[in-house]
């Protein structure tokens, strides 16, 4: 069996199907201070173009917050420091390719920026906006992702850090 193959496919396939968590994605909270601004980011989705975090499914082989990172970095080329332990558990739903629409929990990890790489893997496939944490709460398209980030604004703990 080649990497190639359509067996092997098939099987990684299958193989990713049946020991993923149901239904359960990893979502990355982007944050930083500039100029005095408290600002998160949002990314629009590929498909509809809505407001979400970044976000995928779990990767196999690696840490729920290192998926975040992977999630961060793929999507809008942000490059931090993640919390080992989620931030959040919220209601989100995924647009599948068949146009079905599936809900899913999703771990919600915030991640410090300090930097933002030019070049990374879904470059002009979606649009990025840092917003302050109060705008984003009103742009974001999902009522979860909306409290999420008014509950952020008011979390002295996470800004006393930055």
């Amino acid at each position: 069996m080649t990497s190639r193959s359509p067996l092997h496919r098939l099987w990684l396939a299958l193989r990713a199907i049946f020991l993923r968590p149901a239904r359960l994605q990893i979502a990355a909270l982007c944050y930083r201070v500039r100029d005095g601004r408290r600002e998160v980011l949002l990314v629009s989705s590929r498909g509809t173009g809505r407001w979400i975090l970044p976000k995928g499914w779990p990767l196999l082989d690696r840490a729920s917050e290192r998926t975040a990172e992977v999630e961060a970095f793929e999507e809008a080329g942000v490059i931090g420091r993640v919390r080992r332990l989620p931030y959040a558990r919220i209601r989100s739903t995924k647009g599948l390719d068949s146009g079905l629409r599936v809900p899913t929990d999703v771990l919600v990890y915030l991640l410090k920026a300090e930097a933002q790489a030019e070049e990374y893997p879904e470059r002009g496939e979606r649009e990025l906006r840092w917003l302050p944490v109060e705008d984003a709460a009103s742009l974001a398209d999902e009522a979860d992702v909306a409290r999420l980030l008014t509950r952020m604004c008011r979390d002295v703990t996470i800004w006393s850090q930055t």
